[in-house]
């Protein structure tokens, strides 16, 4: 490497080639097995669109993504903690209001949400910006279905941190499986499934983004996640209360420490 290198990239760079280098050795790595393997990084940048990021989805099939994850965000238990973006986020989403639809027009079991965002003391915190999004009652987002922005928002919080909106139950959805990645799990004779979630990215100035996603308990994917993204701390009941025509509710309390925090 050339002496002008900066340390970080020579200390990548090395890890990476001795790495790269001791696994074609230990596998014996064979030139048609090359080939197969320039073929498919070749493929997956074919794949990849505005709706599409099956590199993303190839990190987050073998745990890479998670891994990243947790890395970065080594914290305590005051904090909520973190889980992968995913592929499906999309920028500029509609912008709500507290209260109002996520999801109009979409058939489904209604599902009440009603979140807060915290400081790590436990304090509420206002003017925090809440993306959240979900897949429908069939397991698709709305880029799969070619719907512009539904099932989707862009919230934030008033000065008692709450954020609260009606939108429809989300399913328990297959990654997009019909390509290279899709490939991959099969050959490893793994599920494509994920559990049944909703997404969160929680902003605000002076404070460490959030991403997340909260989970519903009862899911049979729940510890079977094609992308290793569920956290116990992460799950929670969903059951629609006792009393009659009550909908289904998803409750939880966001804790976000401030940027400086150890």
């Amino acid at each position: 490497m050339s002496p002008e290198a900066s340390p970080r990239m020579r200390q990548i760079m090395t890890a990476l080639v001795t790495h790269l280098h001791d696994f074609v050795r230990e596998v014996e790595l064979t030139p048609e097995e090359w080939e197969q393997g320039v073929g498919f990084v070749t493929e997956l940048g074919r794949w990849c669109d505005d709706k599409r990021q099956e590199v993303i989805l190839l990190s987050d099939i073998l745990g890479v993504s998670m891994l990243v994850d947790a890395i970065a965000h080594r914290t305590h238990a005051s904090v909520s903690e973190t889980t992968v973006l995913g592929p499906f986020h999309r920028e500029n989403p509609p912008v709500l209001q507290n209260g109002q639809n996520m999801s109009p027009g979409v058939a489904g079991e209604p599902l009440e949400v009603e979140v807060r965002i915290l400081d790590e003391a436990g304090q509420p915190l206002e003017g925090a910006q809440v993306d959240v999004w979900h897949t429908s009652p069939d397991g698709f987002y709305d880029s799969q279905l070619g719907d512009e922005h539904n099932m989707r928002g862009r919230f934030v919080t008033g000065p008692d941190g709450l954020l609260a909106f009606p939108t429809v139950m989300p399913a328990s959805y297959p990654v997009p499986h019909d390509g290279p990645v899709g490939r991959v799990l099969a050959s490893m004779g793994r599920s494509p499934m994920r559990p049944t979630h909703v997404h969160f990215w929680i902003k605000k100035p002076g404070y460490r983004d959030l991403i997340t996603h909260i989970f519903k308990d009862g899911d049979p994917y729940l510890h079977d996640d094609a992308v290793f993204g569920v956290k116990a701390s992460l799950v929670t009941d969903w059951d629609a209360p006792k009393a009659a025509g009550k909908p289904a509710k998803l409750s939880y309390e966001f804790r976000i420490p401030r940027e400086d925090a150890a």
